[in-house]
């Protein structure tokens, strides 16, 4: 007996995960539990167990896809079906259909009623009709990717018609207010038809395409004789077209510049588009748009949000609001257009001049960049760094860390003194330990430490949940478990979530300090140098100085300026400074 494998759903809000890597081969055996693959989603990377024992038959879905949760990546079989996997060859598959019922094209030619049968004659009546007379179809509809998302934008197709498509291959993308994603064929066969194209935006649940069986890539070649007879009334359609175009285009400049163009009503754009837009006080109106039929794209509303920076809608209105005066304006707008044309080509010779490999960011590359990108755009970034005095740390941790961490069993690091010290902090400038919700702040009452661990693929930041209730044996052996688990790809969506403050420690590779970038949605975050012996002036009860050489490491405190004020930040400092170089706390 066969058992799907399929894409887990690691948390509530994920809704899509991208194969990393297969950990067995189809015909190997596995047994129950087993690590099977890895994944990567938004929130966390894991291995993921095989759900039950016996041979791979069959991976549906290759390493690099992202595909959406419950998707059915692979096959097992009881053990003993090894001679099963011949499907491998998907060549093959069309000859094993006929034996085989359970593969996609089988249920197809049986039970032409089927969503996936399509005799090759009805296909080809198909694509003259445009699908609506050659019999059964699959149909392709527009899927909801969460409860409050009710429409999607087409923003590319990745087959045409007439292209077979395997079943769970990426069909087409979309671009919703939430997330934009590839979205995966329903079934296997010949994409017969496409009713909603690039650039619309529908319904969901709408049907926006149609698949027909695999048996309807044969005669796909009668396709592109109707072809031939369409050139000829396709220029009268293009000639007509950019005057239908240009006339609403000029409509919508007229009327969108009096009114408010913020929320981008008047220009064609996705809802994630017209959500940035409004996030960033951008007037669409004022967004050059690369899609089709000028469509706004969300790299382009990103690209004109980095060039001219939020709320940039009433600097740069200013130029098209006298476009009302065509004869007096059209002076101030040409010197500003040569600007950027003549830099846009300079880079271009030295990239194409730079040698070496081009290889694509991973999914969780994409992801930090996203986040960082995000939080530099969100948060004023401010950085306050202080010198602070370890040396009676250093030599108490020097003096009792072997029997220590023979009684304990973890290993003993810095991390829990800076922990400690930082929640001091906290109890002196609470405002920390905040985060930002719309046009409120959120005071956290639970400190819940997000300590940012380096992976050999990457960097992720597992939360320490509650660490204000914990010990220092405690708060060592939940750092310590958890960044284990994070190089071993065993951290749970829950862990890497709910964090309020976060320390990030680039010390251990030697620099003096960093300058780190915030979490979003939290207000601060701490930076631990590398600790160093410097010579330091020190002042005896009497007053006296003298040079001692003393154990130095700088913290580095990135706090957001729209929340955090620089006094606040500073007398925060002082308090973690004044805690660790006067450490006098039981540590177990």
């Amino acid at each position: 007996m066969a058992t799907d494998v399929v894409m887990p759903q690691m948390g509530e809000s994920i809704f899509e995960g991208t194969i990393t890597k297969w950990l067995k081969k189809p015909g190997e055996k596995v047994q129950r539990d087993e690590p099977l693959f890895e994944i990567s989603t938004d929130k966390v990377d894991a291995e993921i167990p095989a759900p039950a024992s016996g041979v791979l038959k069959e991976i549906k879905i290759n390493e690099g896809a992202t595909v959406q949760v419950n998707t059915v990546v692979g096959v097992i079989d009881a053990e003993g079906a090894a001679a099963a996997s011949a499907p491998q060859p998907t060549q093959a598959a069309p000859a094993q259909t006929k034996a085989a019922p359970q593969a996609d094209a089988a249920p197809a030619r049986q039970q032409p009623p089927a969503t996936e049968s399509a005799p090759s004659v009805q296909s080809a009546g198909a694509a003259g009709n445009g699908g609506q007379g050659g019999g059964a179809g699959t149909d392709v509809v527009m899927p909801q990717m969460g409860e409050s998302i009710f429409e999607g934008t087409i923003t590319k197709w990745l087959k045409k018609p007439g292209d077979k498509v395997q079943r769970d291959e990426p069909l087409f993308e979309i671009s919703t207010d939430k997330v934009d994603a590839e979205i995966p064929a329903p079934t296997s066969g010949v994409l017969r038809e496409i009713r909603v194209k690039e650039g619309t935006t529908v319904q969901v649940n709408t049907v926006v395409g149609v698949i027909g069986g695999a048996g309807a890539a044969a005669p796909a070649p009668s396709a592109p004789q109707p072809a031939p007879r369409q050139p000829e009334p396709q220029p009268v359609a293009v000639q007509a077209a950019p005057q239908q175009v240009s006339a609403p285009q000029q409509r919508e400049q007229v009327i969108g510049f009096p009114s408010r163009g913020g929320d981008g009503e008047q220009v064609r754009s996705s809802p994630l588009v017209r959500r940035i837009a409004r996030e960033n006080n951008v007037d669409l109106t004022q967004v050059s748009g690369t899609g089709l039929g000028g469509r706004v794209s969300k790299n382009d509303i990103l690209s004109f949000i980095q060039q001219h920076g939020p709320g940039a809608a009433t600097a740069v209105a200013t130029q098209p609001r006298p476009a009302a005066q065509p004869i007096s304006m059209p002076a101030q707008p040409q010197p500003a257009a040569p600007q950027p044309r003549a830099a846009a080509p300079a880079p271009a010779p030295v990239y194409a001049e730079l040698s070496g490999d081009l290889v694509p960011m991973s999914p969780m590359r994409k992801k930090i960049a996203e986040r960082m990108v995000e939080s530099k755009r969100t948060s004023a970034h401010v950085h306050s760094i202080f010198k602070v005095d370890m040396t009676r740390v250093v030599k108490l941790r020097e003096k009792i860390r072997k029997q220590w961490e023979a009684r304990h069993g973890v290993k003993l690091t810095y991390m829990p003194f800076i922990a400690k010290a930082l929640m001091h902090g906290i109890r002196v400038k609470p405002i920390v330990n905040a985060s930002v919700t719309g046009d409120s702040i959120q005071y956290h009452k639970n400190v819940n430490i997000g300590i940012a661990v380096a992976l050999e693929w990457g960097l992720i930041v597992p939360v320490v949940k509650g660490a204000e209730n914990l010990s220092f044996v405690g708060l060592q052996r939940a750092i310590s478990d958890l960044g284990e688990r994070a190089r071993n790809k065993k951290l749970l969506p829950d862990e890497v979530q709910g964090g309020t403050i976060t320390i990030t420690n680039p010390g251990i590779y030697g620099p003096q300090f960093g300058t780190p970038i915030i979490l979003q949605p939290q207000v601060a975050i701490l930076g631990m140098g590398g600790i160093f012996k410097e010579p330091v002036v020190v002042t005896d009860e009497d007053g006296n100085d003298s040079i001692a050489v003393r154990h130095i490491i700088r913290l580095v405190l990135g706090y957001d300026h729209r929340v955090v004020d620089g006094a606040d930040a500073d007398q925060f400092l002082v308090a973690v400074r004044d805690y660790l170089e006067n450490f006098n706390e039981d540590i177990g």
